[in-house]
């Protein structure tokens, strides 16, 4: 057995988590109260226990009111505690440990700072405390507000220490995007807690400050300040780099009756609160001592206009530039946000800029950055890892083989200039850079063209993003007010600028924008969620019409399911068994074995004396998903090693391919042919002159099936075919992978009724479903004679004549609603004969291995 180091080394990481997280739950983290504090327990909302660890300080017979003072996050009682301890010779002073931090109880269902006022109230209670003087620092000052806004007879005054305030001064300035950040943050920190061997070493207070966060909504901040009536103070140092001292100046606004003390020495920032205590304790106190005096403003008695500015509404571009610990989460955002759409990160950089918000510099820097370490990273993933990853999850959900092969030839005839061409390309820069890695391109040649490609292309995009956005922030005032959910607004409007307006300047974008909008206003085109809903009501109609749940899955008892959903190919081709010629000849292949699948493909290929191509295809599958055409044993081997369900590997037919819609009403002598599809392959011919790309984009067919077919042909679209050349487009006669259908009726004779319905006749137990064909010409259809069958389906076979683009939406639905009366008819009769419908677990058993199919199929 081969030693895999990485493997090895999962197995350890997996065995040090498990005896880590039995280490935790053996000795679970319990908070334990400092031995100078005091506890009492108070229930919160949801009436549960919680334990409030305190410090209570201060003569026995104050001179006045008790002061609350309320710690932030992450912290606990620690950080205000030299300021009570400095107030205590005249005052009583309170301390507590919000829950989640310090010596409280850790677990509460919420963090938030409205949950955290409802536990200051309970703890005013224990203590028989019916009015103090409360202090909020930093994300205490949230806690203060609510206990104000909750509880306002409880308040004797309201002091604000470097508080927060209103969300648009927080982080990102709205609060969807600060709560996502959050919940980035609470992710991170549960995983490293949680997913990380630590032993209990980092249990403790982190999950609850990153819940403190995420819990709390600081949008009513501002209201509640508005209604507040009592004295208030805000304190704020002006170089805080935690909280702008524009927060504090917006705090004084909306509550006209407070008073401002701002510091301005080198000291002045968010850590006053330990390193000058006793200059608090004063301001405070003499504060306190006003609003016990009745000499403090309280809003009835505010000044005018103090009045008239806390009346008018908020001004965003009050908001200051971000700055300090803001600034450099802000750049590493918008860095990590271009791996996710380097064009939009771009965008949202330069309307930061053009709102001021962000200076241009360092929001180009930070998108640069973000750039070129996901090119490097885009490059070094092709070079270590190569084609054989490409097969694999997560790659294979974003780079298709055709993809590969199209950069490919675009570095072999225009070599590293492509890479500067690919950054004004949308959508081609994901390939190619994987490709110059896979083909292992010159790293630091490389290197140099793509940091040459984003120093253009940065600037160009967050400049001109950043104009028009203040072009917009000037002259819209809705705009202003809508902040930052405006420039979310506007970033969209510029991508799809950049998705519509510039690929309009070149032919190929243009006929890509016309095959998008054939796709959309063309029925045929449509996804099936867009297209079936009045289908599917019909059949839940037609279902509670016969009272039975699952009675459309006996409409053919041969078939498990009735060939609704999950059925076997292979299983389905057995019951023609009693036709040998009229079935095109074919072979299971269901060992796991690679070795053992393609001797088992050449074993077939030599006992049906058959030569290349051959046609592989997953035993369950759905619209022509994983069916390939395999014309070499180098393609046989890509697809058999990329599969792990069961293949069919079925000789391949030429001629001309038609569907064949039957059914047989039980009790019947004779069943009927009930749609026929005339099934076209398109091609395109050859000028001398046009490449195959013009070819298919200047096909007036071949457009709206763009993006499919030049995946497809990616490997040589820069190929001149000679003049007069017809060059097929695809080989499968699938709707979904290119195929055009047609209405078919013509194809109609009794000598064909005839042949499908002896070949049915044959099949016991199958009554409905599609025949999918093929013959040298349809004169020997027509004749009933030389078909093969590829193919048969069943309960959710299509009358696939339904898409002939002549026919109308209407037209289509008023076919399939025919055809499912006519499957619940059978079915109804079925059971009637003693058949039994699958059960509902029958049933989603099928569908997991229909899904299970599905995620193994194979492109070649």
């Amino acid at each position: 057995m081969t030693f895999r180091p990485g493997r090895a080394l999962g197995w350890c990481y997996l065995a040090a988590l498990a005896a880590s997280t039995a280490v935790r739950l053996l000795r679970p983290y319990h908070a334990s109260p400092t031995p100078d504090e005091k506890t009492v327990t108070v229930r919160g909302s949801d009436q549960r226990p919680v334990r409030i660890a305190y410090r209570d300080m201060g003569p026995a017979a104050p001179d006045g009111l008790p002061v609350v003072l309320i710690h932030g996050s992450p912290g606990d009682n620690g950080e205000v505690s030299r300021i009570a301890s400095a107030l205590s010779p005249i005052r009583r002073a309170i301390a507590p440990d919000l829950p989640g931090f310090g010596g409280s109880t850790e677990t509460v269902p919420d963090y938030s700072v409205r949950s955290h006022a409802t536990y200051v109230i309970g703890l005013l209670d224990s203590l028989r405390i019916p009015r103090a003087h409360v202090v909020g620092f930093s994300m205490g000052g949230g806690v203060v507000i609510n206990l104000a806004d909750l509880a306002p007879d409880r308040v004797a005054s309201l002091t604000l220490l470097s508080a927060i305030g209103g969300q648009e001064y927080e982080l990102l300035g709205e609060y969807h995007l600060n709560h996502a950040l959050h919940g980035l943050q609470l992710a991170a920190l549960w995983f490293l807690t949680n997913g990380v061997p630590h032993f209990g070493a980092w249990d403790g207070g982190a999950i609850a400050y990153a819940r403190n966060f995420y819990d709390t909504d600081q949008r009513p901040l501002p209201g509640m300040l508005s209604r507040y009536q009592g004295p208030a103070l805000v304190v704020q140092g002006d170089k805080d780099p935690l909280v702008d001292p524009a927060v504090a100046r917006e705090s004084y606004r909306l509550v006209p009756q407070s008073e401002l003390v701002m510091f301005g020495d080198s000291s002045a920032n968010h850590f006053m609160a330990f390193q000058r205590p006793d200059t608090l304790a004063r301001v405070m106190g003499r504060f306190f001592d006003r609003a016990e005096q009745g000499t403090a403003a309280v809003r009835a008695t505010a000044a005018p206009d103090r009045i008239v500015a806390a009346a008018r509404p908020f001004d965003p571009m009050s908001v200051p530039p971000i700055v300090g610990v803001a600034l450099g989460v802000m750049l590493l955002l918008l860095a990590a946000a271009t791996f996710a759409s380097e064009d939009l990160a771009c965008i949202a950089a330069g309307l930061l800029v053009g709102r001021g918000t962000l200076g241009f510099l360092p929001a180009v820097i930070a998108c640069w950055a973000g750039i070129v370490l996901g090119d490097l990273w885009l490059y070094g993933m092709g070079r270590c890892l190569g084609r054989p990853a490409l097969a694999r999850a997560p790659l294979r959900w974003f780079l298709s083989p055709e993809a590969i092969d199209r950069s490919s030839t675009w570095f072999e005839q225009r070599g590293l200039m492509i890479v500067l061409l690919t950054r004004f390309i949308p959508g081609t820069r994901l390939p190619t850079y994987f490709t110059a890695g896979v083909l292992r391109t010159g790293a630091f040649r490389f290197l140099g063209a793509f940091v040459i490609a984003a120093t253009l292309w940065t600037p160009l995009l967050v400049g001109a993003s950043a104009l028009f956005g203040q072009e917009v922030l000037n002259r819209v005032d809705t705009f202003q007010r809508m902040a930052i959910s405006g420039l979310l607004v506007l970033a969209l409007i510029l991508a799809a600028v950049f998705k519509i307006l510039v690929p309009l300047a070149s032919w190929r974008g243009r006929r890509l924008l016309l095959s998008r909008w054939r796709r959309l206003t063309g029925w045929e085109f449509w996804p099936r969620w867009a297209f079936y809903p009045p289908i599917v009501l019909h059949i839940l109609w037609l279902t509670i019409r016969h009272r039975r749940l699952t009675l459309f899955t006996a409409v053919n008892p041969a078939i498990p399911g009735g060939g609704f959903v999950g059925e076997s190919k292979a299983q389905i081709l057995t019951g023609l068994a009693h036709a040998p010629k009229r079935v095109a000849r074919w072979r299971l292949i269901d060992t796991p074995s690679f070795s053992a699948r393609l001797a088992a493909l050449e074993a077939f290929r030599t006992e049906a004396g058959l030569g290349w191509p051959v046609v592989l295809k997953p035993d369950v599958g759905e619209r022509g998903g994983g069916v390939a055409v395999v014309r070499s044993a180098e393609e046989a081997e890509r697809y058999l090693i990329g599969s792990a369900e069961p293949v069919m590997v079925q000789e391949h037919i030429p001629g001309v391919e038609i569907g064949v819609f039957y059914y047989r009403l039980p009790g019947e002598p004779t069943g009927q042919i009930f749609a026929i599809t005339d099934k076209r392959f398109p091609t395109v011919t050859g000028n001398g002159r046009s490449t195959l790309e013009h070819l298919i984009l200047a096909d007036a067919r071949a457009v709206c099936l763009a993006r499919m077919l030049l995946a497809r042909h990616a490997g040589r679209l820069e190929w001149v075919p000679p003049a007069d050349e017809t060059i097929p487009l695809v080989e499968l006669g699938t709707h979904s992978r290119g195929s055009t259908f047609l209405d078919g009726e013509w194809i109609r004779t009794p000598a064909l009724e005839a042949a499908i319905d002896e070949l049915t006749q044959g099949f016991n137990g199958f009554w409905f479903g599609r025949y999918d064909l093929r013959a040298p010409s349809y004169e020997a259809f027509q004749a009933g004679r030389d078909f093969k069958v590829l193919e048969l389906n069943g309960a959710t076979a299509e009358a696939t004549s339904i898409y002939d683009p002549r026919n109308r939406l209407g037209d289509a639905y008023r076919v399939l609603r025919r055809q499912w009366s006519i499957l619940f008819e059978i079915a109804d009769r079925n059971v009637a004969a003693g058949a039994r419908p699958a059960t509902l677990g029958e049933l989603w058993r099928l569908v997991l291995i229909h899904r299970r199919s599905l995620r193994s199929h194979v492109s070649l």
